[in-house]
């Protein structure tokens, strides 16, 4: 039997959920429009932002 989903070699298998205010939940909804991708995808990048944020 093969696998579900399309190959890939950066898989995406830990979910979770969020809840957001109006105000946060506007701002992904704009960046989607502006950027042409998913809610997922821009919270993605979101995250990869913070990076520079950590102390090493």
């Amino acid at each position: 039997m093969s696998p579900k989903g399309r190959p890939t070699d950066n898989k995406k298998g830990k979910p979770i959920h969020v809840r957001l205010d109006d105000k946060s939940d506007s701002i992904l909804e704009r960046y989607t429009q502006q950027e042409n991708v998913s809610r997922a995808e821009a919270i993605r990048r979101g995250i990869l932002k913070l990076e520079s944020d950590i102390k090493k």
